[in-house]
């Protein structure tokens, strides 16, 4: 499993990296203004709908259901529950994108009704929505697709997908040329990174000879239960998107650039999300899932406790460095063309008050897994609901006062609920059991993580007087300071690991033995 973990997370990498690329070509291109929100704007949309019905509940429902099944019943009753699935999928992503369409400047209105006193910004929001939409019907297909290979410990493709639609929009805009605007060409760019995602995958899946014919939909005891495991996934991945279209809301009342803040410090604080967290989540539901329906729950506790250790081993070096540089890190990244200084600062703002929630972001889907592997999509939607409550309520407080950076501090304040109720409720009820080795993991990363801080704090100055004597400027001292902070964090973790009788091959060991049957 660790094995996997790592295998999924190496892709992701290459996917931010590709993706940190492409933002920079946003910023560039499109700058912090009005283009630029309107696109922010039409490539929401349709992700927030994409995490409601594909990835979140989706994956919450049908990755348990499947391998189930497969463990239970064989690779062929498998293939049919996922046909008809598939086909159910496709219908209904069909007339959601069909009435997208039809009323996209109703749903514009909606969800950003400060553009409403910008006819220019409106517009332009409601003529990329139209382009960009279709990348919600493939991507769902794609969600189902990713599940079924990840039930058959096949990570590879479905961790590369995204890589697609970065290097998509990279080759759109750097044609920007051929469109109306840049935001045009960034729109289409994502449209066509839907497409390539889905041949991609069943590319992927008819080589691995699980790839599913479409069925007839019949209401089978499997698919009842996937149904039953999916309406209450659906309601707690729709309260995450409520936080969120609430950030699209009130951002859109912010003066222009508002919205381009909250975008760009988040394409910076989801590199750790995605590389670690997700990645985490991604190889730990199905490996639970697994174990659970073997009866083998030791081993599934003992994959748990490795993978948040690990999470949080990779975390804490990018807490840190959002809480204590974020400047820097918005300035290096993303200062050049069209994106000044004052963006720079403005973003590095949000990132700080994002950073605060960062330790319970990438921690959550692994805390949700103790629940889900069991088939128990309820209680996560319970405590995703009350989480939300909480996280819009601070939204609508913060907003005025703090601006971008308000709306970034509920969230993280709304993630921090979140995980800790799924950890109390989760510790309770004994699906989720925290090792010694965790611990003492734990206690060395905090103490390299003091370490790490200090120099982040105080060799700013030192590194700022080593870069000035060759080009690059924030580059070169986001280098030397990123630098010198790694290598003092792992030789003091390793320290500590060794402190605590932790050997570091023992983190990325094997798998566990399995618990012999009674």
């Amino acid at each position: 499993m660790i094995k996997s973990l790592l295998s999924v997370g190496g892709i992701t990498l290459l996917s931010r990296a590709t993706g940190f690329l492409r933002d920079v070509m946003l910023g560039a291109v499109l700058g912090a203004g009005l283009a630029a929100d309107a696109f922010v704007v039409a490539f929401r949309l349709p992700n927030h709908f994409r995490a409601i019905f594909g990835e979140g509940a989706f994956n919450a429902a049908y990755v348990p259901s499947y391998s189930r099944v497969l463990e239970t019943e064989g690779s062929q009753r498998a293939k049919i529950f996922s046909g008809q699935i598939f086909s159910l999928l496709l219908i209904s992503q069909i007339v959601v994108l069909a009435l997208a369409w039809i009323f996209t400047p109703e749903l514009v209105r909606l969800l950003a009704p400060g553009f409403a006193d910008d006819p220019a910004k409106f517009d332009l929001a409601v003529t990329l929505t139209r382009i960009t939409f279709p990348y919600l019907l493939c991507v769902v297909l794609v969600t189902l697709l990713s599940g079924t290979l990840n039930a058959h410990r096949r990570f590879v493709a479905a961790a590369f997908a995204p890589v697609l639609l970065n290097l998509t929009m990279i080759a759109a805009l750097a044609v920007t040329f051929l469109f109306p605007s840049a935001g045009h060409a960034a729109a289409a760019g994502v449209c066509a990174a839907g497409v390539a995602e889905l041949l991609l995958l069943l590319f992927a899946a008819r080589r691995a000879s699980i790839l599913a014919t479409p069925a007839r939909p019949r209401w089978t005891p499997d698919v009842k239960q996937f149904f039953t495991a999916i309406v209450p996934a659906v309601i707690g991945s729709a309260g995450v998107q409520i936080a969120i279209f609430a950030d699209t809301i009130i951002s859109s009342l912010l003066p222009t650039g508002g919205p381009s803040s909250i975008y760009y410090a988040d394409r910076i604080y989801q590199l750790p999300i995605g590389v670690i967290g997700i990645a985490a989540g991604t190889v730990l539901l199905p490996e639970m899932s697994r174990r659970f329906a073997a009866g083998d729950p030791g081993a599934a506790f003992h994959a748990q406790n490795r993978t948040m250790a690990i999470t949080i081993l990779l975390s804490a070096p990018f807490l840190v460095a959002f809480l204590t540089i974020p400047d820097l890190i918005m300035r290096a990244v993303f200062v050049r063309g069209a994106f000044t200084n004052h963006d720079a600062d403005a973003a590095a703002a949000v990132l700080a008050a994002y950073g605060f929630g960062l330790m319970a972001v990438v921690l959550i889907r692994s805390a949700v897994a103790s629940f889900q592997s069991q088939g128990d999509t309820t209680t996560p939607m319970v405590v995703s609901l009350l989480a939300v409550a909480v996280n819009v309520g601070l939204k609508i407080l913060l907003f005025k006062p703090m601006g971008a950076a308000g709306l970034a501090l509920a969230t993280a304040v709304g993630a921090w609920i979140n995980f800790g109720l799924l950890s109390i409720l989760a510790l309770r009820r004994g699906a989720m059991q925290l090792d010694g080795m965790f611990w003492k993991i734990v206690a060395s990363v905090a103490v390299a993580s003091v370490l790490l801080a200090f120099i982040a704090l105080f060799g700013q100055s030192a590194a700022a007087s080593l870069a000035s004597f060759v080009s690059g400027g924030n580059v070169v001292e986001l280098c030397i300071l990123g630098g010198a902070g790694g290598a003092a964090y792992g030789i003091a973790t390793l320290a500590g690991l060794r402190a605590m009788g932790v050997p570091f091959s023992k983190l990325f060991g094997g798998r566990r033995k399995p618990t012999p049957k009674a």
